[in-house]
């Protein structure tokens, strides 16, 4: 079934974490993407939140993946800041492989943040955001396929 950003706004916690366990890693991706901040899923204030975090604070991520880092588009004009490294590993959610957004060694501003994603289909990935180990947001990220 393909999906698209409305449908991942509108799917509950528990259907975003079961959409998540059915797919694997995938490559990891190469290029900028287009971010969705995944808040309140499943309710009316999903699409709203999103919208607000892509305009006032968070645009996407562009990947470098030859070298294993990524840095995050922030604020409208897109000024590129807080760096992680990416590589395959474990996710925190199911132990099987997914690609790693990891700040701990990149960033001061956000060295306590994990992210997790698996591609669900071309172009399209999903996302989990951890602060230490503590569940907080999901997000996706759309590449040009």
């Amino acid at each position: 079934m393909p999906y698209d950003v409305e449908q991942l706004l509108k799917m509950s916690q528990p259907d975003l974490d079961t959409l998540f366990k059915a797919h694997p890693a995938g490559p990891i991706p190469n290029g900028p993407a287009k971010g969705t901040a995944i808040v309140a899923p499943g309710t009316v204030f999903s699409r709203d939140i999103a919208e607000f975090v892509s305009f006032f604070i968070w645009e996407g991520k562009t990947f470098d993946a030859e070298h294993g880092v990524l840095s995050n588009r922030l604020l409208h004009f897109g000024l590129s800041a807080i760096i992680a490294e990416v590589y395959k590993g474990p996710s925190w959610l199911d132990g099987q492989e997914c690609i790693i957004l990891d700040y701990s060694k990149t960033s001061l501003v956000a060295k306590w943040i994990r992210d997790e994603i698996r591609l669900i289909q071309p172009g399209l990935y999903l996302g989990k955001v951890y602060w230490s180990d503590k569940r907080l947001i999901d997000f996706c990220l759309e590449f040009p396929v």
